[in-house]
């Protein structure tokens, strides 16, 4: 009963402060909405892609949208990257804000079609020492909530990295391209045969780390898709 009583203490200590100490928008500075670094004018302004986008022309820069000869490097994202959708990734990704995956996993989530519905979901795979360092895993936390919202079971470790690979924020379009080169392994690739997988990362920019998350997952004999919350284009 003291737990109990303390925890609801806690938890009415919380909602004074929010109400005192509002959380200001990163865009505008108005209210934010459900504590999040945005408020909900601004989360909305956000804009949205339609189609979706191929991984392969991506990678090899050209025109991504409307693509129809690489089926298994088809990748849907929620937002096109902007200023204020940089605030909601980087307050998810670097701010520890892990609160705010159940929300953006929804919005991916309803980007996705309809139909046909993934069998499984898995993230891109961080590697371990990133982990380490961050505490957690942010494109882990969205699959688990675009699976939840898919019916389809989310596993995370069905995608390895087999070898450390520098931060692909850091690098070039061509050095993106051979810094994830062969970087990653389907763990269990009797469980992918013939099931339709969709990988799930928080952003895409080039390509590149999805291409090659589709294409061992394609060599182990899946049909698989690509998810991001944005696309950096």
């Amino acid at each position: 009963m003291i737990a109990a009583a303390t925890a609801a203490a806690g938890a009415a200590l919380s909602d004074l402060r929010a109400l005192a100490f509002p959380v200001r928008c990163g865009a505008c500075g108005g209210r934010a909405a459900g504590g999040g670094p945005l408020c909900a004018a601004c989360e909305a302004a956000i804009p949205r892609l339609a189609t979706p986008l191929c991984a392969a022309c991506l990678v090899a820069e050209r025109d991504p949208s409307g693509c129809t000869a690489h089926p298994r490097r088809r990748v849907w994202a929620a937002w096109v990257y902007d200023a204020r959708a940089a605030l909601v990734v980087h307050a998810l990704k670097y701010d520890g804000r892990t609160d705010l995956a159940g929300g953006l996993g929804a919005a991916l989530a309803a980007a996705l079609p309809a139909a046909p519905a993934p069998e499984i979901v898995a993230p891109v795979p961080l590697h371990p020492s990133r982990r380490r360092e961050r505490g957690y895993d942010q494109a882990a936390l969205l699959a688990e909530a675009v699976a939840t919202r898919a019916g389809a079971p989310c596993v995370p470790g069905l995608l390895a990295r087999v070898r450390a690979t520098p931060a692909q924020a850091r690098l070039g379009p061509a050095r993106r391209r051979a810094n994830v080169a062969g970087a990653f392994a389907v763990t269990r690739p009797s469980w992918v045969r013939g099931r339709r997988v969709l990988v799930v990362d928080d952003v895409t920019t080039t390509g590149a780390t999805l291409a090659a998350c589709l294409a061992a997952l394609e060599a182990a004999g899946a049909e698989p898709e690509g998810a991001a919350l944005a696309w950096a284009a």
